[in-house]
């Protein structure tokens, strides 16, 4: 294996995914500790983490499920206080998120509260609450975001997600300028639209072939596009990376207006 190669593998590093018990959480968990991570899966859903950690294990991995509430400090300090018995996480992938479709106009306050409190002060109190812990263990670290191309793009429905995911984006490179110091890498995903189990029916539906006709690539992405993108944010191929955002879309956010 050439030293490039080498340089995506994560052996023996600690990595904590949230969100893991469905969709992208699920891949990244699986796909991170195929490359050799220790993984702990989190998320509030843990009986959907233990047959994904079973499946891990099987493969010949490592990995643990924690309960996670990421909206919740005292949740966030009892998972990573949970997870010292194994270490500090040398990775995090705030990957924890949701959403709610409907036309702004009819988007309540409990929306917004619900979908903020998730994507973007989730994100806050794992990556700030995990990156004391690296830093009092003088380890460093790195950290990365999901956020999503309607970060800097927007669509109709999505508002608060939108919103939430844009801010994402912003908090990303104001942890990455204040980490830096730490040895602590902060890094932002923005994948576009991917195929899972959630959305594949609307995809190949006849609004998601209009949807897909305005992307350059003509195509939607799959899990595995991701594969790469977050292996180099993860790993020391992108030791010098810090403050980015790595868009995996097929070209959709540089579509014409």
């Amino acid at each position: 294996m050439s030293a490039a190669i080498e340089r995506f593998r994560l052996d023996g590093r600690l990595v904590l995914v949230t969100g893991a018990s469905s969709g992208l959480g699920t891949h990244f968990a699986q796909l991170l500790a195929g490359a050799g991570a220790r993984v702990a899966l989190a998320a509030r859903r843990t009986d959907k983490l233990q047959s994904v950690v079973d499946a891990i294990t099987q493969a010949g991995g490592q990995a643990r499920a924690y309960p996670l509430d990421v909206t919740s400090a005292a949740s966030v300090r009892e998972c990573l206080d949970a997870l010292a018995v194994w270490g500090v996480p040398d990775v995090v992938v705030n990957n924890a998120g949701v959403t709610v479709t409907r036309p702004l106009l009819e988007q309540t306050e409990e929306d917004f509260d619900h979908v903020l409190d998730t994507n973007l002060k989730g994100c806050w109190l794992v990556a700030t609450e995990a990156a004391r812990r690296m830093v009092a263990a003088g380890q460093g670290g790195c950290i990365v975001n999901v956020a999503s191309i309607l970060g800097e793009r927007v669509a109709g429905g999505v508002a608060p997600y939108a919103i939430s995911k844009a801010a994402v984006v912003q908090a990303t490179k104001a942890m990455a300028l204040e980490l830096a110091r730490h040895r602590i890498r902060v890094n932002a995903l923005l994948p576009g639209y991917v195929v899972t189990d959630l959305n594949r029916d609307f995809l190949t539906s006849e609004a998601g072939d209009k949807l897909r006709s305005r992307i350059p690539s003509r195509r939607f992405g799959e899990l595995s596009d991701l594969d790469g993108p977050l292996l180099l944010l993860a790993s020391d191929a992108g030791a010098a990376m810090s403050g980015a955002t790595v868009a995996v879309d097929g070209g959709h956010l540089v579509s014409s207006l």
